[in-house]
């Protein structure tokens, strides 16, 4: 019986861990929010042991931080901190941009132009998780033609870190239209245009952090 007991305590975990990662990702917790395993068990409705085991997990990702007298929550980032990861999403997302191209056929061209509809849909709507979570599907959809698994699990590693100060600062910023360079990225796959690509995606994730910094 024993290793049905470890599959179930594994599943839960899994369960718990996805669940919480996807939540922190798109910024549906508020920078600073305070966790309990206590908490996390009741809404995963699982035992202790997975819940410390996900919670773990997402503190060595640096989604989660953990003082010294054991308190969990998620970070709030200082400028310095979000400068440091848009210079690192600048690095790793041009290059797998760059690497997507040769894969870039046209149904995924209307993929993310379908994708950017809907996050001009919810910007009108001031949704601030909606629009992150379709800003990182426009951008995911797009690697994922990469073939480059390594890189990828590194870039939303970044999102992850971001995740809950993204929702904070895009609520600020209160933005009334979907990112300019979504079109200039869809339009550098269309030509086939690799250094109007990489400067397109590159603007993208570091120009909208920038401004999200100088106004906190």
């Amino acid at each position: 019986m024993q290793p049905v007991i470890k599959d179930i305590t594994t599943s839960a975990h899994d369960r718990v861990y996805r669940g919480l990662r996807t939540r922190i990702m798109h910024g549906q917790i508020a920078p600073g929010h305070a966790l309990t395993l206590r908490g996390i068990g009741r809404e995963f409705d699982c035992s202790m042991t997975p819940a410390r085991e996900a919670v773990n997990r997402l503190v060595a990702e640096g989604a989660l931080s953990m003082s010294s007298s054991g308190r969990v929550a998620t970070p709030e980032l200082s400028n310095e901190r979000i400068e440091e990861l848009a210079a690192l999403r600048a690095l790793i997302e041009v290059e797998l941009a760059s690497r997507a191209l040769p894969r870039a056929h046209m149904a995924l061209i209307e993929r993310l132009q379908t994708i950017n509809a809907t996050i001009a849909d919810v910007v009108s709507n001031r949704d601030a998780v909606g629009y992150i979570r379709s800003n990182l599907e426009f951008h995911r959809t797009l690697y994922l033609r990469a073939q480059a698994p390594a890189m990828l699990a590194m870039c939303e590693t970044v999102w992850l870190q971001l995740g809950p100060t993204m929702r904070a600062l895009y609520t600020r910023l209160r933005r009334s239209e979907p990112p300019h360079y979504h079109r200039l990225i869809i339009a550098a796959l269309k030509a086939g245009d690799e250094p109007g690509l990489r400067l397109a995606v590159r603007t993208d994730v570091t120009q909208g952090l920038k401004m999200i910094a100088d106004r906190t």
